[in-house]
């Protein structure tokens, strides 16, 4: 498997299936507004946790499987839950996304506006090997707010998203504060995560840092 971040709480992941080939999952793709630019990508699936705009829509090349509500989803190997949740300033309905692939668990927060989750949301997202999770408020999780969810849902591995880069018209606050917040000055920064479910042996939440 592999994650990129690109920037907000987009990200895209590649699944690779033993006898089926590669599926490219691309999530929340944002637009020219944010003052960033994304590159449209090929994708399979192409999923929202809020609300998005028609250039966000185009992001994807070619007819990916759209999700945009709340709902169970089994596409090629891919299973997805997209659970009701609170957002921040954008309003609307909104879902975290809980992905199995690769026998490997990932749990993607959007821009989750809850200061902890409700019993019953942690039981439907279950057991996280990976965490995707905003940081920088603006109408978000803060930085300590964003802990504590992470406490709730006690994931391997943690990367943080929707805070300041260069170029964002958007104001949020920067990583650093989080990163002091859970003691992981010295995280690692990557281009992309690549893994294995073999790989997921650590007892102790890392935080990955990812480059946009």
């Amino acid at each position: 498997m592999q994650i990129t971040w690109k920037g907000q709480t987009c990200f895209q992941i590649t699944s690779q299936r033993p006898k089926n080939g590669q599926v490219v999952i691309v999530i929340d793709p944002f637009d020219s507004a944010s003052g960033l630019r994304l590159v449209p990508s090929e994708g399979d699936i192409l999923a929202f946790t809020g609300k998005h705009s028609a250039e966000s829509l185009k992001a994807v090349k070619g007819e990916p499987f759209l999700i945009e509500n709340p709902g169970e989803y089994e596409v090629k190997e891919v299973f997805i839950k997209g659970i009701p949740a609170a957002t921040g300033k954008n309003g609307g309905e909104a879902a975290i996304l809980a992905i199995e692939t690769e026998k490997i668990s990932l749990c993607h927060l959007g821009q989750l506006k809850q200061k902890e989750l409700t019993e019953e949301q942690v039981q439907k997202i279950g057991d996280v090997d990976i965490l995707l999770v905003p940081v920088g408020a603006g109408g978000s999780l803060s930085a300590e707010e964003a802990r504590k969810i992470i406490l709730q849902i006690e994931p391997k591995i943690v990367i943080p998203m929707y805070y300041r880069i260069p170029g964002l018209k958007i104001k949020l606050e920067s990583v650093e504060g989080f990163l002091k917040i859970m003691g992981a000055k010295g995280a690692e920064t990557l281009d992309k995560l690549s893994l294995k479910e073999k790989d997921l042996t650590s007892e102790e939440t890392r935080v990955v840092l990812l480059n946009p």
